[in-house]
């Protein structure tokens, strides 16, 4: 595409932009298989109709937890319907009968997104809480004096398909364009002015933006 040729820009891109496979319909992440629960993930725990034992807790380095009346508790390695399990059983012991424990991952240490092309620092980085495009490529130092800002692309696993979605970061940067969600699992890719690859030709052949397309 050259430069002087703008292409539409999708306004509200970023509500309509599907989740992963690895999120669920309640926005739980799931990865490839159920998530299991690591270091310095933050969970919030809630017992049906005991307002005193609701916490929210970081899991230790040690992959830990510690709650009133149970003491330390084995959370890493663990899926949350695992934990809540656990929990249930051991306030049934001797505090309660049939308690009803929720738990929700407010924060994943472990979900990870792949930052790469024409960025200052491409690398692997973790996401805690909610992460816009815009802070992930702020994760790779920015972009580098050869990006092309038109030629932002997230790669997504969609219905069992890697998809991708253009993004043009100077729109997203000047409030034209809304800045998307990135979700564990996802890559980024920067193209770099320059040859034609299989990259540009991708970002040309889509007419508007924010919208994934098969890869």
């Amino acid at each position: 595409m050259r430069p002087h040729e703008a292409r539409p820009v999708a306004k509200g891109g970023a509500g309509t932009l599907p989740p992963p496979d690895s999120i669920n319909a309640e926005g739980e992440y799931k990865a490839v298989s159920e998530y299991r629960i690591g270091a310095n993930d933050l969970l919030e725990i809630n017992v049906f109709q005991v307002e005193e034992l609701a916490r929210t807790l970081r899991v230790n380095t040690q992959g830990q937890i510690s709650l009133p009346l149970l003491g330390q508790i084995q959370a890493g390695g663990r899926t949350v319907s695992e934990l809540e399990r656990e929990i249930a059983a051991r306030l049934a012991q001797k505090y309660m009968q049939n308690p009803q424990v929720s738990i929700f991952v407010k924060e994943f240490t472990s979900q990870r997104v792949t930052v790469e092309g024409a960025v200052r620092k491409p690398g692997i980085y973790a996401l805690t809480g909610k992460t816009s495009l815009l802070q992930a490529l702020a994760m790779s130092e920015g972009l580098d004096p050869l990006a092309n800002p038109q030629g932002i692309v997230i790669f997504r696993m969609i219905g069992g398909q890697k998809m991708g979605a253009v993004f043009d970061i100077a729109a997203i940067r000047a409030g034209r364009m809304e800045d998307p969600l990135i979700y564990g699992d996802d890559i980024v890719v920067v193209d770099q002015s320059g040859p034609r690859t299989a990259l540009r030709r991708f970002v040309e052949s889509i007419p508007v933006f924010a919208l994934f397309r098969p890869f």
